[in-house]
């Protein structure tokens, strides 16, 4: 005796036999977890096809640029450098410092608005084709483990298996290439941080003689094990934002990966076959073997809509298109296109959420050209110490007020600069003088640097306790050799 259950709206979330039982999923908690809210351990199964290759293909490549990225020079400098600690960025030939906050400004707001544009257009594409969790974890750590354990079959009936001989030597195996990779990985991931030369110290010496950047790679390896080798995709669940902004960054023109429920519904269950027959209509093209959910690295049903689960990696496209191929239906059931699309109406990418987003981009990356053009080789301030304001020596012939003041020096130029003060001829027929420790004070490239440095001037020149005077400061290049003179105006102090 067959059992008829109506269908509401098109779809039906029951348990009809055995085979789809197990991949059915609650409606109302998310995939990885049970009822008590603990985790459902996720095997994703093989899936091959036209997105599965292209995205193998793009793997292997961001595999080598993440890994090999830091190591690559340009102009004698780290490719990508973040050294936050010592305040040191290197971004394709780009240096920046702690006092070029303005220019890091407009290099972070292009990368942050680059990504919204690129969401607002083509969806969480970042997240299924170039985010580094999705590539290690798909890229090696799956692989290594289908290659070690077998199918996503096997790894299930073996995870469940009581411990024996085989699962123990399966499972260290396993989890000794993933330490192995996980170092590697821990060390190119460092040196986008700390730098290669820095790292290769790091590595070249005893764990005695630097405990502290020993258990800083130790621990480093340990979190990145931990992710891509066991915590996998509660990380884009549960830690990263990125899937939270998706509603603020997307709208109705965005692509996603859809199932087109016009198409699909009802589906081919045994109940639908029945009320089908019955009432003379048609099934849709869905077979509902839940293929889709079985490679899905989620663990969500694309069936239920657009969720903040999804990463858009296409495997489910991949997966139905084989099952469509193979009972002779159009592919295309879940595919690429927008809720605009699956309505059959027309989206656009050009609209005003992504225009303003690229209008951001543009205008930071005008900015960050027009400050590298008319930044200057070195940057020159003067500054006033932190202390008293003058100072009094007393003299036979009169009194000496002192001022000490701070040479601020940037030099952003990439060579040897040597910086010396000089005092005008009407400014030192006053008697005023400069008193130095050393002169020219030499500017190594790419470096911050005060130096100190007095001026003493008979208290008979103030005037209503101040005297405003204009220093020479020569910038000397010494690989270039060139020289320049800039003027900077200094107000100085004493009794009135």
């Amino acid at each position: 005796m067959i059992t008829v259950i109506p269908l509401i709206e098109g779809c039906t979330h029951m348990n009809q036999n055995k085979a789809t039982s197990q991949f059915e999923l609650h409606p109302d908690r998310l995939a990885t977890t049970d009822d008590r809210g603990r985790r459902i351990y996720l095997y994703p199964a093989d899936v091959r096809g036209f997105f599965r290759r292209r995205r193998s293909q793009l793997q292997a490549i961001l595999v080598l640029i993440f890994l090999l990225l830091p190591w690559i020079k340009i102009n004698g400098h780290q490719a990508l450098l973040l050294n936050v600690s010592d305040r040191h960025f290197e971004i394709f030939g780009l240096t920046l410092k702690a006092h070029h906050a303005p220019l890091l400004f407009f290099v972070l707001a292009a990368a942050a608005f680059g990504l919204f544009t690129v969401t607002s257009i083509w969806g969480r594409i970042w997240c299924g084709w170039g985010c580094p969790q999705t590539v290690f974890i798909d890229g090696i750590y799956r692989r290594i483990e289908r290659w070690i354990e077998g199918s996503a079959l096997s790894r299930r009936k073996l995870d469940q298996e009581p411990l024996s001989w085989r699962k123990l030597r399966l499972k260290t195996t396993k989890w000794s290439l993933y330490s192995i990779i996980s170092l590697i990985i821990t060390h190119s991931f460092l040196a986008y941080f700390v730098g290669t030369e820095n790292l290769r110290e790091m590595v070249t010496r005893p764990p005695s003689e630097n405990w502290t950047s020993f258990l800083f790679i130790l621990f480093s390896t340990g979190i990145i094990l931990f992710d891509f080798a066991w915590f996998r995709e509660q990380f884009c669940i549960i830690v990263c934002p990125y899937g939270r902004f998706q509603s603020i960054l997307m709208d109705q023109h965005s692509m996603i990966v859809a199932y087109d429920e016009k198409r699909g519904e009802p589906r081919a269950t045994p109940q639908a076959k029945v009320l089908a027959k019955a009432h003379g209509s048609q099934l849709g093209d869905c077979v509902n073997c839940y293929r889709c959910v079985q490679v899905c690295p989620t663990g969500i049903d694309i069936r239920r809509g657009l969720q903040m689960e999804c990463i858009a990696c296409t495997s489910c496209i991949d997966a139905c298109d084989e099952v469509m191929t193979k009972v002779k239906k159009p592919t295309g059931l879940i595919r690429y296109t927008s809720q605009l699309g699956l309505l059959k109406q027309k989206s656009k990418a050009l609209r005003s959420r992504s225009i303003i987003y690229a209008s951001i981009v543009g205008l930071s990356l005008i900015g960050l050209a027009y400050n590298l053009a008319t930044m200057k080789p070195v940057d020159i301030a003067i500054l006033r110490a932190k202390e008293a304001p003058y100072t009094i020596q007393s003299l036979a012939t009169g009194d000496i007020i002192i001022n000490h003041l701070k040479l601020e020096l940037s030099n952003q130029s990439g060579s040897l600069h040597q910086i010396s003060i000089e005092l005008p001829k009407e400014v030192s027929d006053l008697g005023v003088q400069i008193v130095v420790a050393i002169s020219p004070f030499p500017l190594p490239n790419d470096m911050l640097t005060r130096y100190d440095f007095f001026v003493k001037f008979p208290k008979s020149t103030l005037i209503h306790g101040s005297l405003k005077i204009k220093l020479n400061v020569v910038d000397e290049d010494v690989i270039g050799q060139q020289s320049t003179t800039e003027q900077k105006e200094v107000t100085l102090v004493g009794p009135l």
